[in-house]
């Protein structure tokens, strides 16, 4: 059994929370190891709505708390990734039989003042029939809200919590499971595999559990008693073609109140959801069901002039958000904050288990945790990642667009959509992707669908790709603009290549 060494703290899991909780903790001076069992971002984090947003309709009820610290993170998260975030406008056409109009003012007024909003545009009123916004809503829906939020690469966001740990000393190891944890006094003594069974074993001083979904059987592996604080929310997703002009997306009332975001998504395609239903089932199991295909198709023809039908479905995602059990009858009424359960019995080592939580207050989560912790480490340095740009995030007072015009100038022969792509998940590291290329030859073999021989091997070598589709669909989403034959193509290169 190899030693991993000792640590002050070992982070499972390798979603949002676990990467921005290592990454924090590295920043403040502490040893860390994160460790997850499959790919980062491969669970919960990267089956969401691509959002980094307030969360409008969770004033329904009345959590206020919880959209105030998310309004105010969508700027400060937006400064720090200019390149995997930025600013979406969201059209919410009025529909009287689900929400009343004063009500849906006051909440958008809300909405634009309790987040301290800075950068992004106020709220305003649209009549669709003369707005460019208006033109593929059926003509029954007269008028409409438009807000702003942020798009986010979700995938992109957590590897670039995981490449920070990295570079700034903290040990990440994904592919590795933790088997066993026990209390040693004041040590944790944990045992990992990874998926070819080799066996190492590590010690810390604390020990997070940030597993997701996973969170009650890690309690159950450190030889905690099984309780009842994850409640198992499944949220699906449909992509299909995109069918109206504009960057706008739209967030549409369904008829039994639930709200659905309808989001422009990789240029030509949008993305459709998400759903809300209890789960209980293991979570590495989750798809979406056909109802919930036909959920998310009705909400759409109920609005929009273009039709869709099943056939027009690119590509679906499921994911199993685990939410705080509030005991809330109704899983859109879950609460999507986030809370902590902090185990440390007098002389032994702490456990510290997250629950719920969501993309847009990772960070602030992660500041709440490690203060959870301080009494513990008594040196550690104080929070730093609110001004800390994410890695390729440190663009010139967030400008993207002047960045991708400097990167167009520096390299001319590299194609638009391509320069657009790589600036876009790579930021300023764009110059660690292309090297010493000074052609499109220089770039290896074209795959397909804006995938480069070049690019694929930066992934292999300094993002920790491990699998075909951990680039298809993660590090990048070149998988939905290539063929069935491209990406069997790509698998067979990947096999060869590792």
């Amino acid at each position: 059994m190899a030693d991993l060494g000792a640590f002050d703290l070992i982070v499972v899991g390798g979603g949002v929370n676990g990467a921005g909780i290592a990454r924090d903790a590295v920043g403040r001076g502490l040893k860390v190891l994160i460790v997850e069992k499959d790919d980062f971002a491969e669970g919960t984090s990267s089956r969401s709505s691509k959002l980094v947003h307030g969360g409008l309709r969770y004033l329904e009820y009345y959590e206020f708390r919880l959209v105030h610290e998310a309004l105010t993170e969508r700027e400060t998260l937006l400064a720090a990734a200019p390149h995997i975030i930025r600013p979406m406008r969201f059209v919410l056409p009025h529909s009287p039989e689900q929400r009343p109009a004063w009500l849906i003012r006051l909440g958008l007024f809300l909405y634009d003042h309790i987040g301290g909003r800075k950068t992004l545009p106020p709220t305003r009123v649209l009549d669709l029939r003369s707005a460019l916004e208006g033109a593929p809503i059926r003509r029954d829906f007269r008028k409409a809200f438009e807000f702003s939020d942020c798009w986010v690469d979700d995938a992109r966001l957590v590897l670039f919590n995981a490449l920070d740990t990295n570079e700034r000393g903290g040990d990440v190891r994904p592919g590795l499971a933790l088997t066993t944890a026990r209390r040693d006094g004041a040590l944790w003594r944990a045992t990992f595999a990874d998926a070819g069974g080799a066996t190492f074993e590590a010690s810390a001083r604390a020990l997070v559990n940030a597993a997701g979904p996973w969170v009650s059987e890690v309690i159950g592996l450190a030889g905690g008693e099984a309780h009842n604080h994850v409640r198992l929310i499944k949220g699906s997703h449909i992509v299909v073609r995109k069918f109206w002009r504009g960057e706008h997306a739209y967030f549409l009332q369904h008829a039994d109140k639930r709200l659905v975001f309808v989001i422009p998504y990789e240029g030509d395609l949008a993305v459709i959801g998400t759903t809300d239903i209890a789960y209980d089932d293991k979570p590495e199991k989750v798809a979406i069901a056909p109802d919930e295909v036909d959920y998310l198709l009705a909400i759409v023809n109920r609005y929009f002039v273009t039709v869709l039908k099943r056939d027009d479905i690119l590509w679906t995602y499921s994911g199993v958000r685990p939410l705080f059990d509030d005991q809330s009858a109704d899983p859109s009424a879950v609460t999507r904050d986030y809370f902590f359960d902090l185990d440390a019995r007098d002389g032994e080592a702490p456990m510290l288990a997250i629950f719920g939580g969501k993309i847009t207050t990772y960070r602030r989560l992660a500041e709440h945790a490690l203060e959870r912790l301080k009494p513990f480490f008594p040196a550690m340095g104080k929070p730093w990642t609110e001004t800390a740009p994410l890695p390729g995030g440190d663009i010139p007072n967030g400008d993207f667009a002047a960045f991708l015009a400097e990167v167009r100038a520096r390299r001319p022969w590299l194609a638009e959509p391509l320069a657009y792509a790589l600036s876009r998940r790579h930021g300023t590291r764009i110059e660690r992707v292309l090297g010493e290329a000074r052609s499109e030859a220089d770039l290896g073999r074209d795959f397909g669908g804006g995938l480069t021989e070049r690019e694929a091997r930066y992934l292999i070598a300094e993002e920790w790709a491990r699998k075909a589709d951990d680039i298809l669909y993660r590090r990048t989403k070149c998988a939905l603009h290539m063929t069935e034959r491209e990406r069997a193509a790509f698998a067979d290169w990947f096999a060869r290549a590792r």
